[in-house]
């Protein structure tokens, strides 16, 4: 293989038979599935993954993505568990089991201890009728019509296959057990995903000596509040709750028709209606919702639309929240 064209078809390949791999798991999944998810999210120790080889990397981050959203899991390396590891599981423990053959030497011991143990086993096998599916209390079928290895040896179909399954649990099982963004923030404090999840409108908007008018003021009187306010300005009724705001927008297309426009009331020119903020909502959702409708800032206000703040997309940047 040496031309572009055929390095390009035989990518093409791969990816057609991976992907086809893993929709044809989407027509088995069944009670099966269900039963393996609830035996998951009902567990009352910890999620145990194993697995050998190509196997053994799914289980691990099988394990991790359980334990990042709510499941508490470890992986368990099946030779080590045969030399004193054994000892991480408990009685209220659930086992996940991953292999391609499902007949690994290696696995044989192990689950015959969680067997003993009577810790029910997930397996996640390429061969429905194998040694580790007899001993299994749920089998998700797994099995693929052929590898993406040109000689058919290679696990690459198959360990997609094993993947997205693993991958359709954790996301049911978060589901399940009512995991939310608040609960991911938590558990993951550090880096970029931690800082947007974490940072609350409440955290940047401008609370205090924020500018605000009423609606009979005039477009005069609007101008030095806007440069104040990087362009937007709420305008609220005589009990402080929003009715509009003013932006640096309304004044430029006032300007381009109106020679009088700095005596007019705000009232006649502000944008009613406009679109807002909670102070106990995620900066994420808030930015987003300023870039869907390419605004800079809104208005933060309580459920009775009393006027509380302002925040301000790019403060929301500064915080991390985009």
């Amino acid at each position: 293989m040496t031309d572009d064209g055929a390095i390009i078809a035989e990518g093409r390949r791969v990816l057609e038979l991976e992907a086809a791999a893993v929709a044809a798991l989407a027509q088995r999944i069944g009670d099966d599935f269900a039963r393996a998810c609830s035996l998951i999210a009902d567990a009352g120790g910890r999620v145990v993954t194993c697995g050998i080889g190509k196997s053994g990397h799914i289980a691990r981050k099988l394990a991790g993505t359980l334990t990042s959203t709510g499941t508490p899991a470890i992986f368990l390396h099946p030779v080590e568990a045969l030399h004193g590891d054994l000892g991480i599981v408990g009685r209220d423990d659930v086992a996940i089991v991953i292999s391609k053959s499902g007949d690994s030497e290696e696995l044989r011991g192990l689950v015959d201890y969680l067997n003993r143990l009577s810790v029910p086993i997930i397996a996640l096998v390429g061969v429905s009728h194998s040694q580790l599916a007899d001993h299994a209390a749920v089998v998700l079928d797994c099995s693929v019509e052929e590898e993406a290895c040109p000689m058919d040896l290679a696990p690459t179909s198959s360990s997609t296959a094993a993947l997205a399954m693993a991958d359709a649990m954790a996301v049911t099982v978060l589901q399940l057990k009512g995991f939310q963004p608040e609960d991911f923030a938590a558990l993951h404090p550090g880096g970029a995903l931690g800082r947007k999840l974490s940072v609350y409108v409440r955290d940047v908007m401008v609370a205090d000596d924020f500018p605000s008018l009423g609606e009979r003021a005039t477009v005069r009187e609007v101008i030095a509040p806007l440069a104040a306010q990087r362009g937007t300005v709420p305008i609220v009724d005589g009990e402080g709750r929003l009715t509009g705001v003013v932006t640096a927008g309304d004044l430029a297309r006032l300007m381009d028709h109106d020679a009088e426009f700095l005596a007019r009331d705000v009232a006649e020119i502000m944008t009613r209606d406009p679109k807002t903020a909670g102070a106990n909502e995620l900066g994420s959702a808030a930015a987003s919702r300023m870039e869907a409708h390419g605004i800079m800032a809104l208005p933060v206000v309580r459920d009775d639309r009393t006027l509380e703040g302002v925040v301000h997309l790019h403060d929301l940047m500064r915080a991390g929240a985009v």
